[in-house]
C-alpha cells in the first residue's frame, strides 16, 4: 500500500514517523518547498509543487498512490482543494488532517479579521508595535503602515514588500510561555497579529497577549473543500489508513 502524505506540519511528520517501518506499506511525504532546511520525516521525501491538478492527479496514477492524505497547513491556500479534485479524478481515498483552530477563553480580546489585508486596516486603532506572527508571506498588506513598528517573526527572512520600520526574529516553534512573555515585554508589544493556525507550539503567544491585556487580531481559517472527511489528530489517519487494509504482522 502506497500512502502520499501532502505536508510540512508537525502533524504530517507526526503521521509519518508513526506510518514509518510498517511492513506493507510505502510511505511518500510531499513538502512544498517554501522553507529552507524543512525538518525532513522518514521515509520518502519529495519537495515541490505538483504542477496543479492535473500533476497531482498524474503522480497518483504514476506512483499507484492508495490513500491521500492532506495534511498540509491550514493557510497552505488551494492544495486542499487540488487534493480533493486530484483525489475525485484518480479514484483514491482522501483524508484530511486538520488540527482544530484556537477559541478565546475569559480575557482574551481577538479581533476576527477575514484575510491579511482587513488585518492590517484594524491596527491604527488598536496599537503603535505590532509583534506580526503570520510568517514572511504576505508581508505586502501591512507594507503601507509607516506609522507602525513591526517585530516580524518567521522561519525564513522575507522579502519585499514589506512594512518600512520592521524587526525581523528568525525562529521555529515550539515557542515557551515564559519565552513569549519576555518578548512581549521587551519589545514593548501593544497589539498581536497571528492566523487561527491552531496547535500547541504557537499557541503560547495568545496566552502572553491574554496576561498583558493585548488585543489580538485572528485572521480567520480559509475555506476547505467540503465532502473531505478529516479527523483532527494523525493518531486518527493511523487508524484510518490501517481500516483500509489488513498489513502483515510485525516481526
Amino acid at each position: 500500500m502506497h500512502v502520499l502524505i501532502l505536508g510540512g506540519t508537525t502533524e504530517a511528520r507526526r503521521l509519518a514517523e508513526l506510518l514509518h517501518g510498517t511492513p506493507g506499506l510505502t510511505v511518500t511525504s510531499s513538502l512544498a518547498g517554501r522553507v529552507a532546511g524543512p525538518r525532513l520525516p522518514p521515509g520518502e521525501v519529495r519537495i515541490g509543487g505538483f504542477g496543479g491538478v492535473e500533476g497531482l492527479t498524474s503522480w497518483l496514477v504514476e506512483h499507484r498512490v492508495d490513500a491521500l492524505i492532506d495534511a498540509t497547513h491550514p493557510f497552505a491556500g488551494t492544495i486542499g482543494f487540488h487534493a480533493a479534485r486530484a483525489a475525485a479524478t484518480a479514484h483514491v481515498p482522501l483524508l484530511a488532517v486538520r488540527r482544530p483552530g484556537w477559541v478565546p477563553v475569559a480575557g482574551d480580546d481577538w479581533r476576527e479579521a477575514g484575510s491579511l489585508e482587513e488585518a492590517a486596516t484594524l491596527l491604527p486603532a488598536l496599537g503603535r508595535r505590532v509583534f506580526l506572527t503570520t510568517g514572511r508571506m504576505g508581508l505586502a498588506a501591512f507594507a503601507a503602515l509607516d506609522d507602525l513598528w513591526f517585530l516580524v517573526r518567521s522561519v525564513d527572512a522575507p522579502e519585499a514588500p514589506h512594512p518600512l520600520r520592521m524587526e525581523v526574529l528568525l525562529d521555529r516553534g515550539p515557542f515557551t510561555l515564559d519565552g513569549e512573555r519576555e518578548l512581549l515585554r521587551r519589545h514593548r508589544v501593544d497589539v498581536v497579529v497571528t492566523k487561527d493556525s491552531g496547535g500547541a507550539a504557537t499557541a503560547p503567544k495568545l496566552t502572553a497577549a491574554r496576561e498583558a491585556g493585548l488585543p489580538v487580531v485572528m485572521v480567520r481559517r480559509p475555506p476547505f473543500p467540503e465532502g473531505v472527511r478529516e479527523v483532527g489528530e494523525p493518531e486518527e489517519a493511523v487508524r484510518w489508513i490501517r481500516s483500509r487494509r489488513t498489513f502483515p504482522a510485525a516481526d
